[in-house]
């Protein structure tokens, strides 16, 4: 008789380019190296991508749960944001299927928030008033500061608030408050509203919303952006004065209606998030994703960011936006970086931490 040979099915596509293609970023913001591991190798079909991450994420926030009940306040605030990692990864780009995106998205949020209170410093869940309705963000203070200068962080087309632990970390250990938020068409706001290009609109409402608090500083306010945030910072910094430097990670300076060769899932979520029926009604929406007509009024400090080996924004866009600003600039274009540079992080993490504390007048640590 002769032996039966089982072969492992063949991995869809859009599976071998999140294993090829994500890893640095995940582990980077959170996600242990071990679990990436095991749940890619466990799914073969993107149809199966947002479950196997939503079991994983089970796993922590059980022990979140369980730490929190014995009192340890600590693990539970490790545990749990590990559990919103795991959730937001399931949901992030899997917009194929809405119904399991939303409840991974809603536990990814729930995590979060119970973590909030656990973290050292703390964070606190706040509500911004934006167009009728609410954008929600996280707000987290530095200790033994009464008010101290803060960094407004802008999401990208599929990164979230839940996602920005290890970059809050870093700017609120050289004394300066995060608040992390959803903007439309990006995490808790992609429901109610389409991507919004003209960014300089929600950031007036975050700032807005700053000034009605006695705990932070007015006068140093900073806003930082990732990958399509690494558009949005810059776009708000253009209009709105009262941000006094800016950093610019991965962003385009102009988006282009033709997706040719951009990766499926990406081009997909850009239609969806941005409420398009279509790719034309996406490439039309794609067109005003553009600084090339207001970057020279950007007259604060400005950092940008870009890899060489990026395959979603080619770092000559950042040269653009370099070329175009009024004000200071640093350029750092990282050999061998990918997307965001995750990457080679250490290249440009506490680079940018340590130069938006400087920035916004803060000793060095």
């Amino acid at each position: 008789m002769s032996a039966v040979i089982q072969t492992k099915p063949e991995k869809d596509a859009r599976v071998e380019a999140a294993i090829s293609h994500w890893a640095p970023r995940f582990v980077a913001n959170g996600v242990p190296l071990a679990d990436f591991q095991e749940v890619t190798a466990s799914v073969s079909r993107w149809e199966d991508w947002c479950d196997a991450w939503s079991a994983r994420g089970a796993i922590h926030r059980e022990l979140g749960n369980k730490a929190l009940a014995g009192g340890y306040n600590t693990s539970a605030g490790a545990h749990f944001t590990r559990a919103a990692v795991c959730y937001h990864f399931g949901k992030f780009l899997f917009v194929n299927d809405m119904a399991q995106l939303r409840e991974a998205h809603r536990l990814a949020v729930e995590c979060r928030n119970k973590a909030l209170p656990c973290l050292d410093p703390p964070g606190e869940r706040v509500a911004i008033p934006y167009e009728g309705k609410t954008l929600y963000g996280n707000l987290r203070k530095p200790k033994g500061i009464a008010k101290p200068p803060i960094v407004v962080m802008c999401m990208g087309l599929d990164s979230a608030k839940e996602e920005m632990d290890d970059y809050e970390n870093r700017f609120l250990a050289r004394g300066l408050a995060t608040l992390s938020f959803d903007g439309p068409g990006q995490g808790e706001a992609e429901y109610d509203f389409a991507l919004c290009p003209e960014y300089e609109k929600p950031a007036k409402a975050l700032v807005d919303y700053l000034e009605t608090r006695s705990d932070v500083d007015l006068a140093r306010i900073g806003v930082w952006g990732v990958s399509l945030g690494g558009y949005y910072a810059p776009r708000a910094a253009a209009f709105e004065k009262r941000f006094k430097a800016c950093v610019a990670l991965s962003g385009p300076f102009q988006r282009s209606a033709d997706f040719t060769g951009r990766p499926q899932m990406n081009v997909e979520a850009f239609r969806v998030r941005s409420k398009s029926a279509n790719l034309e009604e996406a490439g039309k929406m794609a067109l005003r994703f553009t600084l090339a007509e207001c970057a020279k009024n950007i007259t604060c400090p400005i950092y940008i960011v870009a890899g060489t080996k990026d395959r979603l924004t080619p770092h000559t866009q950042a040269e653009k936006l370099a070329q175009a600003v009024s004000g200071p600039c640093v350029l750092s274009i990282i050999e061998g970086g990918n997307h965001v540079v995750n990457n080679l992080w250490y290249r440009y993490r506490d680079q940018t931490a340590d130069w938006m504390a400087t920035q916004l007048g803060v000793a060095k640590r």
